[in-house]
C-alpha cells in the first residue's frame, strides 16, 4: 500500500469480507435466540445487511476496484467466538444476553471500520462513495442500539433470573 487510496481500497475489501462473513453466520446466531423480539432483530439486520453487501459492492464499482480481495479476520474470529458461545451450556435466557454480546462485538468492529472508509472517502474526494457507506454506518449504529435496548429492557433482567 503506497497511498490512502490504496488503504481505502484493502479496508472495503476488508468490510466486504466481514459483512459476507457475517451474513452467513446471522441465521444460525438467530435460530439460536429464544427471544422473540431478539430474533426479529437479528432477522431484520440479515435483510439490511444484504443490501449492504450489495452497498458496498456499488462503492468498490465506483472506485473501479474488486470488492472481493481480502479475508476479514477480525470478523472471523469474532465468529468463531460466537460458535463457541453458542455450543455452552446456558440457560436460553442466559445464551440470549451473550448472543446480543456476540452480535454487538461483530456491529461495533463493523462501526469502526466503516468510520474510517467515510473519513478516508471525504479525503480523497470520494463522496458518493462517502455518502453510501455513511447509510451503512446509520443502520450499523440502529442495529446496536436495538440490541442495546433489548438487553437492558428485557434480556438482561431475564438472564439475572
Amino acid at each position: 500500500m503506497d497511498n490512502l487510496r490504496d488503504l481505502l481500497v484493502h479496508s472495503l475489501q476488508d468490510m466486504y469480507s466481514a459483512e459476507t462473513q457475517a451474513l452467513r453466520a446471522m441465521p444460525l446466531m438467530a435460530e439460536a435466540t429464544q427471544n422473540a423480539a431478539l430474533r426479529r432483530a437479528m432477522e431484520q439486520h440479515m435483510k439490511e445487511t444484504e443490501r449492504q453487501v450489495q452497498r458496498l459492492e456499488q462503492v468498490a464499482q465506483a472506485m473501479g476496484v474488486q470488492a472481493q480481495g481480502e479475508e476479514c479476520a477480525a470478523m472471523k474470529g469474532l465468529i468463531e467466538e460466537a460458535t463457541k458461545f453458542m455450543e455452552e451450556d446456558a440457560t436460553p435466557e442466559v445464551a440470549d444476553a451473550g448472543l446480543i454480546a456476540m452480535s454487538q462485538k461483530m456491529e461495533h468492529y463493523e462501526i469502526a471500520c466503516y468510520g474510517s472508509a467515510i473519513a478516508w472517502c471525504r479525503q480523497l474526494g470520494e463522496m458518493e462513495c462517502a455518502q453510501m457507506l455513511e447509510e451503512t454506518l446509520l443502520e450499523e449504529k440502529a442495529t446496536d442500539m436495538k440490541l442495546t435496548q433489548l438487553a437492558e429492557n428485557r434480556v438482561n433482567e431475564q438472564a439475572a433470573g
